[in-house]
């Protein structure tokens, strides 16, 4: 567990950060040294600099060089609103029960849309009753769209955010559709269960998906990935939904 978390982007951002104060440290020494004065947001920006340079340096992907570019600027920024501590206590905690453990899993909250239910209710067997399991369901939209087009199947949804989880459980029972929304981690589930598995989670994500699928999946089930493929592995399927957005992948097992 301990080896999983050092490894994991998000501490390996912090770090990084943090082994840029002591560099930027040395610049502003050797500036004032020379008799220049910096700015304050002329060092925030120096920081995010050289934390990007070393981001860059240590492979991480490239949304991560945006972070750390931009995190001592939008500190800077943030200070200077003068906003009451409660403000940043609230956004802390707002995020952390919508995004919980993408630190983790790599996996930030991606809602699928019309577009995207359209497309996968488009590819699920007809004549049939099936059992779906959506992967990372968000707030439910995918699940209740299809329960509502295939009365005859069971839709079920696992969601590891607390909020979005129990967001889509009060849409279903407000609704009062017969589907199921399971807060967890997909890796506790068997996907062997499942006729159909549906999943948006993010590209770090797919390799441990397929493994996990490639393992459990019976015969005859299908396994689809919208916008993200598998790198190792060609789609037997893909298909663009209708008007603009990303491709439906598709793999038969």
């Amino acid at each position: 567990m301990r080896s999983h978390l050092w490894r994991s982007p998000a501490v390996r951002a912090l770090l990084i950060q943090c082994a840029a104060l002591p560099a930027c440290a040395l610049v502003v020494a050797i500036l004032s040294f020379m008799h220049v004065d910096l700015a304050l947001g002329f060092l925030a920006l120096l920081q995010g600099g050289i934390a990007a340079a070393l981001c860059w340096w240590r492979k991480l992907a490239p949304w991560w060089l945006a972070i750390e570019l931009l995190f001592a600027p939008a500190l800077l920024a943030g200070t200077g609103l003068h906003l009451p501590p409660w403000i940043f206590l609230a956004g802390f905690i707002m995020l952390l029960l919508v995004y919980w453990s993408t630190f983790r899993t790599q996996v930030p909250y991606f809602p699928s849309g019309k577009r995207a239910w359209d497309a996968v209710a488009e590819l699920l067997p007809p004549g049939r009753p099936l059992y779906v399991i959506d992967i990372g369901s968000g707030l439910g939209g995918l699940v209740l769209d299809l329960a509502r087009r295939r009365p005859e199947s069971t839709f079920a949804g696992i969601e590891l955010a607390p909020l979005p989880w129990l967001v889509s459980r009060l849409r279903a029972a407000l609704v009062g559709n017969n589907v199921r929304f399971a807060h967890g981690d997909y890796e506790q589930l068997d996907l062997g269960d499942y006729d159909v598995v549906f999943a948006y989670l993010s590209p770090a994500a797919m390799d441990a998906l397929w493994r996990k699928a490639s393992a459990e999946m019976r015969p005859g089930s299908l396994l689809l990935s919208y916008e993200f493929g598998i790198g190792a592995e060609p789609p037997d399927l893909a298909i663009m939904p209708t008007g603009r957005g990303p491709p439906l992948y598709g793999w038969h097992f």
